[in-house]
C-alpha cells in the first residue's frame, strides 16, 4: 500500500514538474516577444504613412494618432467632411486627399499626388483600412451585384491602392498593412463581406511572400467585434430590410413573416453586447506594424478573435457548422 502511494506522489510530482516547465516556457516566450516588440523605427518625420478610410473609425483614429508620433500621415477620405475634420484636428505634417477606392482614376491621381510629395525617400506605409459591410445577408437574398458593389470597395480597392504605390514602398523599403478581419478566418454569415475578408487574406499572403526579397514586410489586422459602423445594428437593419423587400416572394415564402423582425431583435441585442467600445485596441495593432522595428506577421486584436473566432477557424467543419446554426435564426421552411 505504502509503495503505491509513493508510486502515486511520484507521478503527480512529475506531472507537476512538467506543468510548471511548459508554464516557464510559455512565459519565457511572451517576455522575449514583448521585448522583441519594444524598439521603433527612427526618424518618424521623414516617413510617410498613407492611410485609407479616414473619415470615421479606425482609420480616422490612427491618423490622429500616427500624427501624434510625428509621422508625416497622408490621410484619403471619401467626404470632404473627413478631410475638414482631420485638418483640424491635427498638425500642419498631416496631408488629406480625396479617394473612392472604387474608381481607377481616384486610386490613380491620388497615387500620383503621393509620388510627389514624397520624393525620393519614398513611401513608408500604406494601411489599407477602407470598408464597407452592407449589403450582408443570407446568400440567396442578393445577386451578383450586391457582390460586386462590396468586393469593388474590400478587395479590389484594396489591391489597387497598393499596386498603386508599391513602387515606392519598395523604393522605402516599407511596409503594406492589410485590414481584414476575423470574418477572413471564418464566415458565420451569408454575404459578399467574408468573400472580401478570405480575399484580402489571400491577397496579403501571396504579397508578403512577393515582397520578402524587396525588404517590405506586408502585415494583416484580424479584428474582432468593435463598435463602428460595420457593427452598427440600425445601419445594418435598415439594409437587410431594403433587402427583404425587394427580393422576391418566394425566397420570403422559405424565411416566413416574422423572420426580419427576429434578426432585427438578434442584432440589436446581440451585436450591442459583442462590439468592443475600446477602438484604441485595434488601432495600437495597426501603429505597431507601421513604427515596430519588427512588426508582427498578424494581428488578431479584441478577445473574441484571440479566444473564440480564430480558434474555431481550426475546428472540424462539421463542429463549426453545428455550434454557429445552434444559436442562429433558421427560416420557417428549414429541414429537421
Amino acid at each position: 500500500m505504502r509503495f503505491n502511494e509513493f508510486s502515486l506522489n511520484v507521478v503527480d510530482l512529475q506531472i507537476l514538474d512538467m506543468f510548471l516547465y511548459l508554464l516557464g516556457l510559455v512565459v519565457f516566450y511572451y517576455l522575449y516577444r514583448w521585448f522583441r516588440e519594444i524598439p521603433r523605427v527612427p526618424d518618424k518625420g521623414d516617413k510617410y504613412v498613407y492611410i485609407t478610410g479616414c473619415d470615421s473609425g479606425f482609420g480616422n483614429l490612427l491618423a490622429r494618432h500616427l500624427d501624434k508620433l510625428g509621422f508625416c500621415v497622408i490621410a484619403s477620405c471619401f467626404t470632404e467632411k473627413g478631410e475638414e475634420d482631420l485638418r483640424k484636428a491635427c498638425s500642419d505634417r498631416l496631408t488629406t486627399l480625396h479617394l473612392d477606392v472604387k474608381k481607377n482614376e481616384s486610386v490613380d491621381k491620388a497615387a500620383a499626388l503621393i509620388k510627389d510629395k514624397v520624393g525620393a525617400r519614398g513611401l513608408w506605409a500604406v494601411v489599407n483600412n477602407a470598408g464597407v459591410a452592407i449589403p450582408s445577408a443570407p446568400c440567396d437574398w442578393l445577386t451578383i451585384d450586391d457582390y460586386k458593389s462590396m468586393l469593388d470597395v474590400n478587395l479590389n480597392g484594396v489591391i489597387a491602392v497598393t499596386l498603386s504605390v508599391l513602387p515606392l514602398i519598395k523604393k522605402a523599403r516599407g511596409r503594406v498593412v492589410n485590414v481584414a478581419s476575423v470574418f477572413g478566418r471564418i464566415s458565420p454569415v451569408g454575404g459578399p463581406y467574408t468573400v472580401s475578408k478570405y480575399g484580402v487574406e489571400a491577397f496579403n499572403d501571396s504579397l508578403r511572400r512577393n515582397m520578402i526579397p524587396f525588404g517590405v514586410k506586408v502585415l494583416c489586422i484580424e479584428p474582432g467585434f468593435f463598435k463602428t459602423t460595420v457593427t452598427d445594428s440600425v445601419v445594418l437593419g435598415k439594409s437587410i430590410k431594403q433587402l427583404w423587400e425587394k427580393m422576391p416572394q418566394e425566397v420570403r415564402d422559405d424565411y416566413g413573416p416574422d423572420y426580419l423582425d427576429k434578426v432585427d431583435v438578434m442584432m440589436r441585442e446581440k451585436l450591442a453586447k459583442m462590439s468592443d467600445a475600446d477602438l484604441m485596441k485595434v488601432v495600437s495593432c495597426m501603429e505597431h506594424a507601421v513604427s515596430a522595428v519588427r512588426p508582427r506577421t498578424r494581428y488578431s486584436p479584441g478577445w473574441d478573435a484571440k479566444l473564440f473566432w480564430i480558434p474555431m477557424s481550426y475546428m472540424p467543419t462539421g463542429f463549426t457548422d453545428w455550434l454557429l446554426l445552434k444559436e442562429a435564426i433558421l427560416p420557417a421552411k428549414a429541414v429537421n
